[in-house]
């Protein structure tokens, strides 16, 4: 395959500056379709990004023949149909995070590409970003030493505008598989695993503290690696907006790591002092994961992240909010 001839499933909010534009500037790779449920919105975006085609039906999107890879962009809910439908057309695939809203239907796309050899890949894609590529040089280089403890904190201020949007799916949990957890901790927990491997145990719970929407919004967790690394988790999305906070703390024998899952900075304070470095972000934040992507599906590269990787991470997120619901 020397040419990535891709179509968008659900070009939505996600794929206007994250995705969408970067299919276009990576060698080998070109957006030829686009679909939308909404017929006009999808004939919008079409043409505001000169793609050539668009659909308001993915199935007619998947049977176009210059089609060979899908981007599927939708809500969660729908990930798993899609993906199967894809692998039974012998496509590529890209899947949003999270790759579905639990570890059971993760594990159901995960059986059809081992049974298919098809190529499908997940969307982490802060995997391939320089800031986070730079700590896990750090760690990997001991700059703080044996990794003790991890503490992550995701607190936000309800958005009353977002809360009572009957459309913002992200708040239904039949669509996304839970509350803003479900979109915002993938990223997070995602790159644990990337930092330090394979999990031993999880748990956590999960409540919904203020009933501003059906979802959970309070979940706390941790995560035993192998390597004995502890991670302690806490997500809240309920707090006063001067208590807001987005921090990582990663701490050694020597020192630590602090950074923002969702800024531009890492600051490193060992032995030998303290150093913080800022970060530009690309202009399509997904351009650096997607390059990644068309060499893997030309077959000139690994896989940057597998499905068998986002089974674990569901797993994780199951252990905090299924198993232990208040």
């Amino acid at each position: 395959m020397s040419m990535i001839q891709w179509g968008i499933i659900g070009c939505g909010n996600v794929t206007e500056k994250k995705s969408g534009q970067a299919y276009n500037k990576i060698a080998d790779s070109k957006l030829v379709a686009v679909m939308r449920r909404d017929a006009e919105k999808a004939a919008d975006y079409a043409q505001r990004h000169h793609v050539d085609k668009w659909y308001s039906d993915a199935e007619d999107l998947m049977n176009d023949v210059q089609v060979n890879s899908v981007s599927i962009a939708t809500p969660p809910a729908s990930h798993l149909d899609y993906a199967l439908r894809a692998i039974k057309k012998g496509l590529n695939i890209y899947v949003e995070k999270p790759v579905t809203r639990n570890a059971q239907e993760a594990q159901a796309i995960a059986e059809a590409v081992r049974e298919s050899g098809a190529k499908l890949t997940v969307a982490h894609y802060r995997r391939a970003l320089p800031m986070f590529l730079h700590v896990k040089n750090l760690i990997d280089s001991g700059a703080i030493g044996e990794i003790r403890t991890v503490q992550i904190r995701m607190w936000k201020y309800p958005n009353p505008d977002a809360q009572a949007d009957v459309n913002n799916w992200r708040l239904q949990p039949e669509f996304s598989g839970g509350g803003y957890f479900h979109d915002l901790a993938p990223h997070q927990l995602d790159l644990m695993l990337y930092y330090f491997g394979e999990p031993q145990q999880s748990a956590g719970f999960s409540l919904n503290q203020g009933g501003f929407s059906p979802a959970d919004d309070h979940v706390c967790g941790q995560i035993l690696f192998k390597n004995k690394v502890v991670v302690n988790g806490s997500w809240c999305f309920n707090v006063a907006q001067s208590e807001a906070v987005d921090s990582c703390e990663i701490i050694g024998t020597k020192g630590k790591i602090t950074f923002p899952f969702f800024g531009t900075f890492v600051t490193c304070k060992n032995e030998e002092g303290e150093n913080t470095v800022s970060f530009v972000h690309p202009e399509h934040i997904q351009q650096p994961m997607i390059t990644k992507i068309v060499a893997y599906f030309k077959g000139e590269g690994p896989n940057p992240c597998t499905i068998d990787e986002a089974v674990v991470l569901m797993k994780i997120m199951d252990s905090f909010t299924i198993a232990q619901k208040i």
